[in-house]
């Protein structure tokens, strides 16, 4: 190799490496420009974006919310969920329901009820979501309410008394007002014209027996009153010796009774069990916190008030709770699950003071809208309402009561096991 192309090959390959040093400066100043310029659009420019469409070369829409903590509802009640289905959100004003409160008077013999206070219902806003898949309604679920009218407590006192009385009152018989006040109506119907207003021990005579309405002669009033706020015990005597009877004369055989059950009875109908056959049949080694057989006898009160079977309403607790063992039986001494709903269980359960109200209130809630149809005649001169009433049988109760289509046989099984108690 000559020395001028040496030189030559030593000036190209300066040239070259001048050349990539430069490209190296050029590429690290564009850099950083870009990244200013990024920073700089990020602070000044940007905007937050909570929902964003893009439409893909198809045409179909891919929504992308983010995690934003207030949704618009409108924006949701017309969105269609990724696997087909559609969510609706409804908002209905619904009654709401008294609670009701038991104390014992020993003063009243054994398996005696009275009323001292009506219940009174409220008004609430529940807000609905309803789920359709191809147009057809597969799912409907309470998710939140607001209470519009604040219901009032009914109150009843029930015997503590040494003696049991099952008397059946008659036309004729005089009778005596248990509660606060009591109002006298033209028909037997609450929204009827009101002719006069009672008060409590003031004395009646029995002329019609009508369903839960007693028509009445007191003074000058006649009209009809609310049979659950009467009573046949004159508050003024010193005993009730003529209404007073052993409890085992009025008892049914566990044979009679036991012939009674069947998967299609009806459940608009008492059971028959005396107070005592509620105690034996709800006292069971399964129950470990002693809740059934310590409230045994408010499901002999429902039957007593609200003509429904007890022993249904004991059977449906026993599997709702597990034999009162459930989180929301425990802590909120609610033995029905009630209010709770799929998204939010524990927290939308109803919380109860005492297991007597959710017994009670269940019991109300079965007669009222399931067991019963629209327009008949119910306690406290209430009527139902019928709305989901499919029939008066286990299977009817199941058809809107509860997902599991399996639940009316479980319920039945339960029945099963405690009438075979008897």
């Amino acid at each position: 190799m000559v020395i001028g192309d040496y030189m030559k090959t030593k000036e190209n390959k300066e040239k070259k490496a001048k050349i990539t040093i430069k490209n190296i400066i050029y590429f690290l100043v564009f850099l950083v420009f870009m990244l200013y310029s990024i920073l700089f659009y990020s602070l000044y420019f940007s905007k937050e974006v909570y929902a964003t469409e893009e439409v893909n070369q198809s045409g179909a829409e891919n929504i992308k919310i983010s995690n934003a903590k207030e949704i618009d509802l409108e924006q949701i009640i017309s969105q269609n969920t990724n696997n087909g289905q559609k969510e609706e959100y409804e908002v209905r004003e619904e009654p709401l329901e008294y609670i009701t409160k038991y104390r014992t008077n020993t003063k009243l013999p054994k398996g005696v009820v009275q009323v001292v206070q009506e219940g009174r219902q409220g008004t609430q806003e529940v807000t609905i979501k309803k789920t359709y898949k191809d147009e057809e309604l597969i799912n409907e679920e309470q998710v939140s309410q607001k209470v519009t009218k604040a219901s009032i407590n009914k109150i009843v006192e029930i015997g503590g008394g040494s003696g049991t009385s099952n008397y059946k009152v008659k036309v004729g018989d005089t009778l005596y007002v248990t509660s606060d006040r009591l109002s006298v109506m033209v028909e037997p119907n609450e929204n009827a014209q009101k002719v006069a207003t009672l008060s409590q021990n003031d004395e009646m005579k029995l002329k019609e027996i009508k369903d839960a309405w007693y028509k009445i002669e007191s003074g000058t009033a006649r009209g009809y009153v609310k049979a659950e706020c009467t009573t046949y015990l004159n508050p003024n005597a010193q005993n009730q010796e003529e209404f007073l009877e052993k409890t085992t004369t009025n008892e049914k055989s566990s044979n009679t009774l036991k012939s009674t059950l069947s998967f299609n009875m009806a459940l608009n109908k008492p059971s028959g069990l005396s107070l005592e056959q509620f105690k034996k049949v709800l006292t069971d080694t399964k129950d470990k916190n002693n809740i059934l057989s310590n409230n045994a006898e408010y499901f002999y009160y429902i039957e007593k008030q609200y003509n429904i079977n007890g022993m249904f309403v004991a059977a449906v607790a026993i599997h709702e709770s597990a034999w009162g063992t459930s989180k929301i039986a425990l802590e909120k001494k609610n033995l029905f699950g009630y209010g709770a709903y799929d998204s939010n269980p524990y927290n939308s359960a109803y919380h109860f003071s005492d297991y007597s109200e959710s017994i009670d209130l269940l019991a109300r809630v079965f007669v009222k809208y399931y067991l019963n149809p629209k327009g008949t005649s119910i306690y406290g001169g209430e009527v139902a309402t019928g709305t989901y009433y499919y029939g008066a049988t286990l299977t009817g109760v199941n058809t809107k009561y509860a997902t599991d289509k399996n639940w009316a046989n479980r319920v039945y099984q339960h029945m099963q096991y405690l009438y075979n108690k008897l």
